[in-house]
């Protein structure tokens, strides 16, 4: 348990810029606070002293804004900047080296006692506000755009934003550190203009050489006719 934490601290310092003491991250970052509240939480959990760990993640939601249910189960090096209005559901799966911002919902579809919330993959971004709903996988090295509402399986290294959800980038490797940062994700509708641009400028090229041969073959009719 003890290790654990120490990696949960190790993660603070590797994805926020603006942490700079052991004491300040230690007091001062409710995202690591309710983390912490959740390890043990679901300590008791795991162990059938199921009243004890809903009773921690209580105390965990009332100091940190941040709702964890006792049963989720989160591997190491999870982060949550700011951290106020996370949920996360009972069933949710969550991977290593995971990021979420304020706002986000690991939420479930259904009132069935079954897997009913997400499994989010290893090394995965989720942006401020974003919704993630239902018993699917996000694959490892993914991204999820602010706001957008997940609602079907997404492919390893994918982008996804919008309402509802859709993949606007795949990669076929994983991306790089600091391709996976939130401020990274790609703009649809510039790549589009880009493209567009592009089209023009192939068409505006393919214009200049054929009035530069019709040009050539005018003056080469004009000094014929002369002959």
């Amino acid at each position: 348990m003890l290790s654990r934490f120490k990696e949960d601290i190790k993660a603070v310092f590797d994805r926020d810029p603006a942490a700079r003491t052991l004491l300040e991250v230690i007091f001062c970052y409710p995202g690591l606070h309710a983390i912490w509240f959740h390890r043990i939480s679901h300590f008791f959990w795991k162990h059938e002293f199921l009243f004890f760990g809903r009773l921690i993640s209580q105390f965990g939601r009332f100091f940190t804004g941040i709702e964890i249910h006792p049963g989720a189960k989160i591997g190491k090096g999870f982060f949550i900047d700011h951290g106020m209005g996370v949920v996360i559901g009972e069933t949710a799966e969550i991977g290593n080296n995971v990021t979420l911002y304020h706002g986000v919902t690991l939420g479930g579809v259904s009132w069935e006692k079954t897997k009913r919330h997400p499994t989010i993959g290893d090394n995965v971004v989720i942006g401020s506000g974003a919704k993630v709903l239902g018993p699917f996988t996000v694959g490892k090295g993914s991204r999820i755009g602010s706001n957008s509402v997940v609602v079907k399986e997404v492919p390893a290294n994918s982008t996804v934003v919008g309402i509802p959800g859709r993949v606007v980038m795949a990669a076929e490797k994983p991306l790089e550190k600091m391709d996976l940062e939130h401020g990274n994700l790609p703009d649809p509708e510039a790549k589009a203009i880009s493209c567009l641009f592009e089209q023009i400028r192939e068409l505006e090229r393919k214009f200049t050489t054929l009035s530069n041969e019709h040009e050539t073959l005018k003056n080469r009719l004009s000094d014929g006719n002369q002959r």
